[in-house]
C-alpha cells in the first residue's frame, strides 16, 4: 500500500511541476487575506509554493489549493489519525485530507511538535539547522512559540515523520507535548536578562519538566497539564490565564526606591503625568508623591501588579526577598468557561536546590492527584470547582493560608466568625513548624 502511494505521489509530482513550474492556483479568497495592513500567512505559503526546485514545492502549491476550497465551501477538510515516531505516544498531530483526490500532494500534512529551550533562547546557527532540516523532510512552514509553547513543524508526509523527528533529535531537541498529557512547558527569557526576574526561571523549567518528561511522551492523563514559569507578575508567557501550573516570581519585602532617580521622573515629566500615569492607575491606591516629590509606598496594601514598576524602572524595582507564588487551574474555556490560576502557595523562596526540589515535588503530587481523580476531558481548574478547593489542598499536603484571601473582610467568599481566632493559631503554628512548609507564614 505504501509503495502504490509513493508510485501515486511520484506521478501527480510530475503533473503539478509541469503545470505549475511558475504558476500558482487560482486563489481569489487567499488573495483577500493579503490586502490588509498586517502581513499575511497566505504570501509566506505562496513564497514557498513558488520555490521550483524544492521537494516542499508542490506540496505548497496543493495545500494553497484546498485552503482555497475551504473558503469556497465554507468547510474544512482535515481529519486526524494515528501517526506518531517510535517510543512515543503523543507530540505529532496527524492531518489528513478529505479531499486529496483534488489536492493530492498536501493529502497528509502532518504537524511535529517540538519543545525549544528553556527561556526561548537561540543562536542563529541553531536556527538555520532546523530549517535546514525541514527544508529536507518538511513543508518549510514553522510556527514558533504559540500557547502550546512548541516549535510547530508543520506540513510532513507519514513517510518523513519519522526522518525529520530523528534529525531533530540528533540536534538535540525532543518531542512536545499532544493529546491528554503533560504539554509542553514555557519560561519567559526572565533572569538571563530581565531585571523584574525575582528567581531562576529556566532552572525551575528545566527541573520539572527532565523530572516529568515521561508524562509528555506517553500520554497517561484524563485531559491536558501545562507547567509556566514567568519571573514576576507582567507575566510574559501567560501562565495564570494558560496554565495549569503556573509559577509566578514575587516578592515579600518592601518596593525598592531610589528617591533621586522618582524626583527626576517628575522633574522630566511633570507632577500631573506622574499622578495620571502612575499615582492614580494604582489598584489599591498604595501610592502617594508627597510635597518633595519623593515617593511614598503603602507596601501592606501593594498587590504587585508591577505597573508603576513598569512606568518607572530606573526608580523602582522588586523587594529584596524575592521566591515565587504558585497558582493552580488557569485554562481557556472548556466545561466551565475561562479560568485564571488559584493561588495555593502566596510565597515560596527559591534560593536553593532543596527550595527548587520541593516545587518538582509539589508538581509531582498535583499531577498524581489529577491523573487519579480528575473525570475524563477535565482540567484540574474544573477538577477543582467540582470537589472544592479545601479538599485539593488537604489530598495535595497543603494547608488553606490566610495569605490566599485578599482583603477577606471585602471578600463575599470568607466567613469571619471566629478569624481573628484562626490568625492567632495560624501565626503560632507558624512560629513553630515554619521549617516544615512551603508555605509563607502570615503576617
Amino acid at each position: 500500500m505504501t509503495e502504490k502511494k509513493t508510485a501515486k505521489s511520484k506521478k501527480s509530482n510530475g503533473k503539478t511541476k509541469g503545470k505549475a513550474k511558475g504558476k500558482l492556483p487560482d486563489t481569489p479568497f487567499l488573495d483577500k487575506l493579503e490586502g490588509g495592513p498586517w502581513p499575511s500567512f497566505v504570501t509566506n505559503l505562496k513564497r514557498l509554493a513558488q520555490s521550483d526546485g524544492k521537494q516542499y514545492a508542490p506540496m505548497m502549491k496543493d495545500l494553497l489549493g484546498q485552503l482555497e476550497h475551504s473558503y469556497e465551501t465554507r468547510t474544512g477538510y482535515w481529519k486526524g489519525g494515528t501517526v506518531g515516531v517510535r517510543g512515543y505516544g503523543g507530540g505529532v498531530i496527524p492531518r489528513f485530507s478529505e479531499v486529496a483526490e483534488k489536492f493530492p500532494e498536501s493529502s497528509e500534512f502532518h504537524t511535529l511538535r517540538i519543545m525549544p529551550p528553556a527561556g526561548m533562547h537561540y543562536s542563529t546557527d541553531f536556527m538555520r539547522q532546523i530549517c535546514d532540516v525541514w527544508e529536507e523532510h518538511g513543508s518549510g512552514l514553522i510556527a514558533f512559540h504559540g500557547q502550546s509553547g512548541d516549535i510547530m513543524f508543520q506540513g510532513a508526509t507519514t513517510e518523513n515523520v519519522q526522518k525529520a523527528f530523528d534529525a531533530l533529535n540528533e540536534i538535540g531537541l525532543d518531542m512536545g507535548g499532544a493529546g491528554p498529557a503533560l504539554r509542553t512547558s514555557m519560561s519567559c527569557v526572565g533572569a538571563a536578562r530581565c531585571e523584574q526576574s525575582c528567581y531562576d526561571e529556566q532552572k525551575a523549567h528545566r527541573l520539572v519538566i527532565n523530572t516529568l518528561v515521561d508524562a509528555i511522551h506517553r500520554p497517561a492523563l484524563p485531559y491536558k497539564f501545562k507547567f509556566k514559569f514567568s519571573g514576576c507578575a507582567n507575566d510574559c508567557v501567560n501562565a495564570t490565564q494558560r496554565s495549569d501550573f503556573a509559577v509566578l516570581g514575587t516578592w515579600k519585602d518592601d518596593i525598592q526606591v531610589d528617591q533621586e532617580e522618582i524626583k527626576n521622573y517628575v522633574k522630566e515629566r511633570g507632577r500631573k503625568e506622574i499622578n495620571d500615569q502612575v499615582i492614580n492607575m494604582c489598584p489599591t491606591r498604595a501610592l502617594s508623591l508627597n510635597d518633595d516629590d519623593a515617593l511614598e509606598i503603602d507596601n501592606r496594601s501593594c498587590v504587585k501588579c508591577m505597573h508603576c514598576i513598569n512606568v518607572l524602572t530606573k526608580a523602582l524595582s522588586p523587594g529584596k526577598e524575592r521566591g515565587v507564588t504558585i497558582l493552580v487551574g488557569g485554562k481557556r474555556s472548556l466545561k466551565i468557561g475561562d479560568l485564571m490560576g488559584t493561588v495555593i502557595i502566596p510565597f515560596m523562596k527559591m534560593e536553593t536546590d532543596e527550595d527548587y526540589e520541593k516545587l518538582v515535588d509539589l508538581g509531582d503530587r498535583i499531577i498524581d492527584f489529577y491523573g487519579d481523580n480528575a473525570l475524563e476531558h477535565e482540567r484540574i481548574g474544573e477538577m477543582i470547582v467540582r470537589i472544592g478547593l479545601v479538599n485539593f489542598l488537604e489530598e495535595v499536603g497543603l494547608e488553606a493560608d490566610p495569605n490566599m484571601v485578599n482583603h477577606p473582610r471585602t471578600s463575599s467568599y470568607v466567613r469571619l466568625d471566629g478569624w481573628d481566632e484562626e490568625v492567632e493559631k495560624w501565626k503560632a503554628k507558624q512560629k513553630g513548624g515554619a521549617e516544615k512548609t512551603p508555605v509563607a507564614a502570615a503576617e
